[in-house]
């Protein structure tokens, strides 16, 4: 579902903190679960995660227990019927869609000029639009972390944010925590619409 983005820019050596750290780990590890169906070694490494009493840390302690209770075949038929079915999956997962009603619309093309100012290309052998859920939680964690150069301000964070997700990511994770068809995706949901609540949170917080 989603592409492989290659550095185009050696990694600069800026100290990223350790909450930033955790926070691109948490969209990488979010991107990676929409991209593909998780495989025995990735349910028994999201089984062995822990969180706190906040609400967050409960999602994950939720995912978690799924998570140890999965099967890959399940998961994956699980996967199939909500993002690709016969002809099209229960979700489409593409702020065009949400944003629009349609796929190939104009935030994509806002998207492209983005990704292009940043150093951020599509592999030539990926033909899903660039922006599908999974892919943008792909590119927050890069940027965060300066996987196409120096690392981004927190400004610039909150600017891609804004526009590329913050309108209408809590919105998918809330569809997907509720779909017809979720088990493991359901809590794989109830997490990224928890963190979407904490990013916008801590975004309207910066601003004050």
């Amino acid at each position: 579902m989603t592409q492989e983005m290659p550095m185009t820019a050696q990694t600069a050596q800026v100290t990223v903190t350790q909450e930033d750290r955790l926070r691109a780990d948490l969209y990488n590890f979010l991107g990676l679960l929409l991209s593909t169906p998780p495989d025995q070694m990735l349910l028994e490494q999201t089984a062995g995660l822990t969180g706190d009493e906040g609400e967050l840390g409960t999602a994950i302690n939720a995912l978690a227990k799924l998570a140890h209770l999965s099967k890959p075949a399940a998961v994956e038929s699980e996967f199939n019927k909500l993002f690709i079915g016969l002809g099209r999956g229960e979700l489409l997962p593409y702020a065009s869609y949400y944003l629009t009603g349609f796929l190939n619309e104009k935030p994509l093309a806002a998207l492209r000029r983005d990704m292009a100012v940043r150093g951020m290309t599509r592999a030539e052998n990926v033909y899903e639009p660039e922006d599908n859920i999974a892919s943008l939680m792909e590119m927050m964690g890069a940027l965060i972390v300066g996987r196409f150069g120096e690392p981004a301000s927190l400004t610039d964070q909150k600017t891609f944010f804004n526009k590329h997700i913050g309108s209408w990511g809590g919105h998918f994770f809330s569809d997907l925590e509720a779909a017809q068809n979720s088990v493991l995706y359901a809590a794989v949901g109830a997490v990224g619409r928890v963190f979407m609540e904490i990013e916008a949170e801590g975004n309207r917080m910066s601003a004050e």
